[in-house]
């Protein structure tokens, strides 16, 4: 995951995004402490998926300032932060449907290696690249699965494995999308588990919609509305905070 630094995990300094004469997200700052589970909450439409995609450079920001581990990130295309050790999930699953498990796995933990895969070759040349594989299945719950096509399982079994790739490029920050979106009431309790079984180096910034797991699984919340920062603070402050209540939570 690489060295760690002093000072925070991740500033945002305020960041807008404009598309045409719309902005998704108008002014956000926040900071994110190094090994912090910290959730992002607001209604539908809040910005909170358009931050992401600002964070991780799939959108580049209309204005101001992002840093991670106090290097200035903003005009850094993705590929070059996800290098810093940064990695994310999608509102959507984004796996390959018609190889195994293990392949999946495996593919990411190759792509981290920067190695080619070269079929015949012995097995032992990628040691560490099957040690990493293997260590992330039973980590995941995944080993009796290994062998299983991926558009075989269950909506729950391929959440589990899109976090096991991006785990699988030992990031030092995990940008999680909605991971419990479209999961069972027992699936989202056994992904809420495995989060809060992970590294506690790795910081995590979380979108989730479902409250129970926000409330289980956060150390802190910031919630958007309409673009804009609107409050932040513990859980225990949040889940009392009247204007969350109000604009959020459907109090009357």
């Amino acid at each position: 995951m690489g060295q760690t630094c002093a000072g925070p995990c991740l500033v945002l300094e305020n960041v807008s995004k404009d598309f045409g004469g719309l902005r998704a997200v108008d002014g956000v700052s926040l900071t994110i402490e190094p090994g912090e589970r910290r959730v992002l909450m607001g209604p539908n439409g809040a910005g909170k998926t358009t931050l992401f995609n600002v964070i991780s450079g799939v959108y580049s920001a209309s204005s101001g300032r992002i840093l991670y581990f106090g290097t200035d990130i903003t005009n850094l295309p993705p590929h070059r932060r996800a290098a810093l050790g940064m990695a994310r999930t999608y509102q959507v699953t984004n796996l390959f449907p018609k190889l195994t498990v293990a392949e999946n796995i495996l593919m990411a933990c190759q792509a981290l290696e920067k190695t080619k895969f070269v079929m015949f070759r012995p097995l032992s040349s990628y040691r560490r690249l099957m040690d990493r594989c293997n260590a992330l299945l039973k980590e995941f719950g995944l080993w009796e699965k290994r062998g299983e096509l991926v558009k075989n399982l269950s909506h729950g079994d391929q959440r589990q494995i899109e976090v096991a790739l991006a785990l699988a490029e030992e990031p030092r920050l995990l940008l999680l999308d909605e991971p419990a979106a479209g999961l069972s009431s027992a699936e989202t309790h056994e992904l809420t588990l495995l989060l809060k079984r992970l590294d506690p180096k790795i910081t995590i910034l979380l979108i989730e919609h479902d409250m129970d797991v926000a409330f289980e699984f956060a150390e802190r919340i910031t919630v958007l509305n309409h673009g804009k920062f609107l409050t932040e603070g513990t859980k225990e402050e949040i889940r009392n905070n009247p204007t969350v209540q109000e604009i959020y939570l459907g109090a009357e």
